[in-house]
């Protein structure tokens, strides 16, 4: 029994329908494909290097975009370390003003309780003065008592006695 296959080739097509064709050299199919297929396959290899073309432009411009964000990039930290200079510079400016004038703060507030130390001073110095003298007093004219008391072998010292 013949297969499926078999039987389709029974139908499959020997020549041209019509009338038996002089004898001549018999069609070649490969050719008429190529013939019939060159146009879209022309058009195909334009749009193949027109594609080309255009990738080849987008990694120019791609390019020149990364270089152009580069040399910006590069301006803009040069911009941000000049700036960085003068704002350090303007920072240590404000610092140092701000710091002399807490020391002249300082310098006055100490100024002040030094002149209050002072006017204390003076208010009581006599007080303490007279006190003083009182207890230089009062000692040496213990002492002199003392030695007043104080009997001497050879005479008193004012009579000139000696040994």
């Amino acid at each position: 029994m013949a297969g499926f296959r078999e039987f389709l080739m029974r139908f499959r097509p020997v020549g041209l329908p019509g009338r038996a064709a002089s004898a001549g050299v018999p069609a070649d199919r490969s050719a008429e494909l190529a013939a019939e297929l060159a146009p879209p396959l022309s058009l195909l290899e334009q749009a193949e290097a027109e594609a080309r073309g255009v990738r080849e432009r987008a990694v120019r411009v791609t390019e020149e975009r990364r270089r152009s964000a580069e040399r910006e990039a590069d301006e803009i930290v040069e911009r941000a370390r000049a700036r960085a200079h003068a704002v350090r510079a303007e920072t240590a400016d404000r610092i140092r003003r701000a710091a002399e004038a807490e020391a002249a703060a300082l310098l006055a507030s100490a100024e002040c309780e030094a002149a209050a130390v002072r006017r204390r001073a003076e208010a009581r110095m006599p007080a303490l003065l007279e006190r003083v003298t009182a207890l230089v007093n009062e000692e040496l004219g213990e002492w002199g008592a003392a030695a007043a008391q104080v009997p001497h072998v050879h005479g008193t010292p004012r009579e000139g006695g000696g040994p």
